[in-house]
């Protein structure tokens, strides 16, 4: 029986083979995609409460189980039954752009940057996330609409980080910066969220602050913004917004967090239908979707 050897890290993704049920898979060191379900293993959550995943994962006989050329599958996001919540204004520049948006709330982002307390909300349940390759929209009564390019923490149900994602939380800035009591409306709403396509685990908190994340927009095959900023730059300790999530919460499925963004399109920019934004993780990959009105 042959066993993938021990790695550092592991990419899991979720996949389909036509209209099969959703399947687990593993990203393997030739760019296939190994079918994990065929050996027992294909839900993320309950393998996530395993104490050494890399080790259960390492353990699976890789070489006797069908695998599939990623050209051959349908990716999916890489949720099923977690909520999905984010941090807010975690880097300066976040800071400074929710400023800019807001008539008469400015000075509360200005002082939620600093305060012992993160900015917390929730953003999507796994129905309204889309995966890689998939479209994310934008609100119909949104006049200024940017993508946000997000590292994602992946959670388990006891707080403990699992594995590590890309995230894009789609934002509606005037809607936010007309009153602070729309954020939900700005911020939740079908195809506001993509996440994937793959989840890395076995990788430390210190490795991941040594990567950078840029984000191209392209608008008829030619760019019209880039950014590129780094995970280094994220204020608080991923510990510390990790602890305020769960405070008098529960999440038995485990959640995913995105930790904010550090990329902020001018003031002059919004989305168009048709724009694809691609957002890319030096330790991930990359996340790349297409737009459309909703």
């Amino acid at each position: 029986m042959e066993k993938e050897p021990p790695h550092d890290h592991v990419r899991l993704c979720r996949f389909q083979i036509a209209s099969s049920p959703a399947r687990l898979g593993r990203l393997l060191d030739d760019g296939q995609v190994c079918d994990l379900s065929a050996a027992g293993v294909d839900q993320l959550a309950p393998l996530f409460e395993v104490e050494d995943c890399v080790a259960r994962l390492s353990s699976l006989p890789i070489g006797n189980l069908p695998s599939y050329r990623l050209d051959q599958v349908r990716l999916l996001p890489p949720v099923e039954r977690q909520e999905v919540w984010a941090a807010g204004v975690t880097y300066l520049r976040s800071k400074a752009a929710r400023m800019e948006e807001s008539d008469f709330s400015a000075t509360a982002y200005g002082r939620v940057y600093a305060a012992p307390r993160p900015e917390l909300f929730f953003k999507a349940m796994p129905e309204k996330v889309v995966g890689a390759g998939d479209t994310v929209g934008i609100r119909r009564d949104s006049k200024w609409n940017v993508p946000e390019p997000e590292l994602a923490l992946v959670l388990n149900s006891r707080g403990q980080i699992a594995g590590y994602t890309i995230g894009n939380d789609m934002s509606s800035r005037d809607i936010e910066g007309e009153n602070l009591l729309y954020l939900p409306q700005a911020k939740i709403y079908r195809r506001s969220c993509a996440l994937g396509p793959f989840i890395r685990v076995g990788v430390s908190e210190a490795e991941t602050r040594t990567w950078s994340v840029a984000m191209r927009i392209s608008r008829d095959g030619a760019a019209v913004f880039d950014g590129q900023t780094s995970v280094a730059n994220i204020k608080r300790p991923f510990a510390e917004l990790v602890e305020h999530l769960f405070r008098s919460q529960s999440f038995p499925h485990g959640a995913v967090l995105l930790t904010g963004t550090g990329i902020v399109p001018g003031n002059d920019f919004t989305l168009r239908p048709g724009d694809l934004v691609r957002i890319e993780i030096s330790g991930l990959g990359v996340l790349e979707n297409r737009v459309e009105e909703v």
